[in-house]
C-alpha cells in the first residue's frame, strides 16, 4: 500500500537517499529543508508518516514535534526522530515530546524501513 510520507531534513544527499528509499517502496514523498516549512506541511499535507531531523534551521526537530503533537490534527500522527548526534539525551528528549521512535544516523534501512511498516499498520488500524 502506498503512503504519503513527509521528510523534514536539511541534509539534501541524506534527504535525497531518505526519498530514494521511501519511493522504491511505493511511497510519495514531500519534503521540507526547516523546521517552520515541516510544520506547516505536516497540517497541510495529512501525511500518513512523519521522518524529522533534530537539528533543523528555524525549529528544532523537538519542538515541531512538540507542537505537533499539541495540534488535534496532527496528534497521532506517526513520528520518526533521526539525528546525526545520537546521544542518549536526545533519544530521552525526542521520546518526551512525542515521537513514536528515534534512530541515530546513518540508520540501518532495514530497520527504518520495518518500523515505517510497523507505524503505518497500526495507523491504518485506527
Amino acid at each position: 500500500m502506498s503512503y504519503k510520507i513527509l521528510v523534514i531534513e536539511d541534509d539534501p544527499s541524506y534527504l535525497k537517499y531518505l526519498s530514494h528509499l521511501l519511493e522504491r517502496e511505493g511511497h510519495a514523498v514531500i519534503s521540507a529543508t526547516n523546521g517552520l516549512q515541516g510544520l506547516r506541511m505536516a497540517k497541510e499535507e495529512n501525511p500518513a508518516l512523519l521522518l524529522l531531523d533534530v537539528m533543523l534551521p528555524g525549529l528544532d526537530g523537538f519542538e515541531v514535534c512538540h507542537r505537533l503533537r499539541e495540534q488535534a490534527l496532527t496528534a497521532k500522527l506517526p513520528i520518526i526522530m533521526l539525528s546525526a548526534k545520537g546521544q542518549d539525551a536526545d533519544r530521552v528528549t525526542a521520546l518526551k515530546v512525542g515521537a513514536n521512535e528515534f534512530y541515530s544516523k546513518p540508520v540501518d534501512r532495514e530497520v527504518l524501513l520495518n518500523k515505517i511498516k510497523e507505524l503505518l499498520l497500526v495507523k491504518g488500524d485506527n
